[in-house]
């Protein structure tokens, strides 16, 4: 049930439902109070919904439950980031690195962490300080994400570089007001509306790395456009030439869109010289490398695959770019590696990297890849631990520790012997005895349908079904079991002598010859039976077992059919309706 609440908030969380989530994690929390993932996935909620001081609490109990675990530091920084509580925060990232050195979400929250500690420290000393210093605080990045008019700047490596220098020293602000997009952030930032040319102009599309172009303001008809003069003093240059590097980059995104095309075709070498002359126009959009390590899974070449996929994470971790891109890189490596796998052990590195993928990114897609990595690990396992003869030899164990009644030390050795040879029903069957003499029924019930599962036509699994179901007072069924088996084999005394007890049973109670206790204790079990529970709900079992009762003549004819005779039949064996 906890499984399934916190299944319920990692969905809602990825909808970016966060209070669902929080409602969801919260009933998980109450169900398994000692799991740390529960409290990390809710102080992520909660910050996310910026309640930072639930956060901060949630943290601080995963750490405390698993103190060995890097995730749970990287949820108490952020708490303490989102409370402007830089010192710690840099203290949690530091404790974290402890545990796990080559974490890289804790290594670039420390680096957020000093940042702002440091940008605090001048801030109280009074050194450095402009007028428009606080905009470029740790809740900058959230601010512009957050806002659809500047949500595309942060895919633009020139303006992320900009304002990671105002992050630095605001005082260079004067150096970029006369781009467009920084009046536009200010205006975000600072809650303000500035007017701006071509404001409406500035936001680019999410899927391009390039910079927006600038536009020159229009002729009007009452002041017309003049020819400059030459100035006598030189113009203070640019910051940057935008002109060359924008034709790079839209030059880059049409190789991109030919190696696309090229890819959907499965013209693979055409697609690689396309992404590949992508990458040297344009080395700050890593989706050229993902696409490329892409046509090299699709072509077998799973070495350059990961190459690229690792160097597109390199170089998203230099750019900061969507932790999408780099759950996407992580994914295709593992699917690389997965491709390489030749024994049980190599699927470790490919599981490792899918988990890093969802700490990334949560996609169904990523999930299912873990989760069918994990289940070819351990299909490869048991290949690999696969032995018929000594599965044989463990199997006769067993039967030599059963003779003597050593049933724990039997047991052992048939569970081997399984291990070694899933396929074989014998090593379930013996199994089953030895938890039918141990009184642990339902274990053995299991063995012994999984036994007929594996061979319908093997009669002791009949039987050692059929045994455990007698012994469980379920008579009906064991009755059923027995009958079955002898469809099989027709002359097996172990089942016809079950027949012959199961019906002893049922005719015991068909005569009323129960005991008051054996009587109240088969009722007790009948009710409990959902085919029971079925008949007695029946409208027309309700009145036929009225007619019984209150109108002998119906009550004949209702027993003329054989369905409501054997309805019958059964809830006088389960002490339901008595014979007298």
């Amino acid at each position: 049930m906890a499984d399934d609440a916190k299944a319920k908030g990692n969905s809602a969380f990825a909808a970016g439902n966060f209070n669902d989530a929080i409602h969801h994690f919260t009933e998980a929390i109450n169900l398994a109070p000692s799991n740390h993932v529960l409290y990390s996935n809710r102080s992520a909620a909660y910050a996310s919904l910026k309640r930072f001081s639930e956060a901060l609490s949630d943290a601080q109990k995963t750490v405390e439950l698993k103190p060995d675990w890097s995730k749970g530091y990287s949820r108490l920084g952020a708490a303490q980031m989102g409370l402007q509580n830089y010192t710690d925060a840099v203290s949690a990232y530091k404790k974290g690195l402890e545990v796990d050195p080559n974490n890289e979400p804790l290594k670039s929250g420390l680096d957020g962490a000093e940042v702002a500690l440091a940008q605090s420290s001048k801030s109280r000393a009074g050194q450095g300080a402009s007028l428009f210093g606080d905009a470029f605080g740790p809740e900058m990045w959230v601010r512009l994400a957050s806002d659809p008019t500047t949500r595309g700047f942060l895919q633009q490596p020139d303006f992320v570089k900009m304002m990671q220098d105002l992050q630095k020293s605001p005082n260079n602000l004067n150096l970029y007001l006369k781009d467009q997009r920084m009046m536009q952030a200010l205006g975000v930032l600072l809650n303000l509306k500035f007017q701006t040319r071509g404001a409406e102009d500035a936001e680019v599309p999410e899927t391009s790395s390039g910079s927006p172009e600038r536009k020159r303001p229009a002729a009007t008809e009452t002041e017309p456009v003049k020819e400059e003069k030459t100035p006598e003093k030189e113009p203070e240059p640019e910051p940057m030439d935008l002109s060359e590097e924008k034709r790079r980059k839209d030059q880059a995104q049409k190789e991109k869109e030919a190696g696309n095309a090229a890819y959907k075709k499965k013209d693979f070498e055409t697609a690689i010289q396309h992404y590949t002359k992508a990458i040297e126009l344009d080395d700050e959009d890593i989706s050229f490398l993902t696409n490329r390590a892409a046509v090299y899974l699709e072509m077998g070449k799973y070495e350059d695959c990961i190459k690229d996929c690792d160097k597109a994470v390199e170089r998203g971790r230099e750019l900061r770019s969507d932790f999408k891109m780099i759950a996407r890189a992580l994914t295709r490596k593992g699917s690389a590696l997965v491709k390489m796998v030749k024994c049980s052990k190599d699927y470790e590195p490919a599981i490792e990297t899918f988990q890093k993928a969802l700490t990334e990114h949560r996609t169904p897609d990523t999930l299912k890849k873990l989760n069918d990595a994990e289940k070819a690990k351990k299909e490869k396992e048991q290949q690999e631990y696969f032995d018929p003869q000594i599965a044989d030899e463990e199997r006769e164990k067993g039967n030599q520790y059963f003779k003597e009644q050593r049933y724990p030390d039997a047991i052992k050795h048939y569970t081997e012997a399984i291990k070694r040879n899933p396929k074989d029903p014998k090593a379930y069957s013996n199994r089953a005895a030895c938890y039918t003499k141990l009184g642990a029924l339902p274990e053995g019930l299991k063995d012994a349908e999984k036994c007929i599962e594996l061979d319908p036509t093997f009669a002791k699994g009949y039987t050692r079904k059929g045994t455990v179901q007698f012994f469980m007072k379920e008579y009906e069924k064991a009755l059923e079991t027995y009958q079955e088996g002898l469809k099989h084999d027709p002359q097996n005394h172990e089942l016809l002598d079950g027949v012959r007890r199961c019906l002893e049973q049922i005719n015991k109670a068909s005569r009323g010859d129960l005991t008051p206790d054996e009587l109240k204790e088969r009722q007790a079990k009948g009710m409990q039976d959902p085919e029971i529970q079925n008949i007695l709900t029946d409208p027309v079992m309700r009145q036929v077992l009225s007619d019984i009762q209150e109108n002998p003549k119906a009550a004949q004819e209702h027993m003329k059919n054989p369905l409501v005779m054997n309805k019958i039949q059964k809830l006088v064996s389960a002490g339901i309706v008595q014979v007298k």
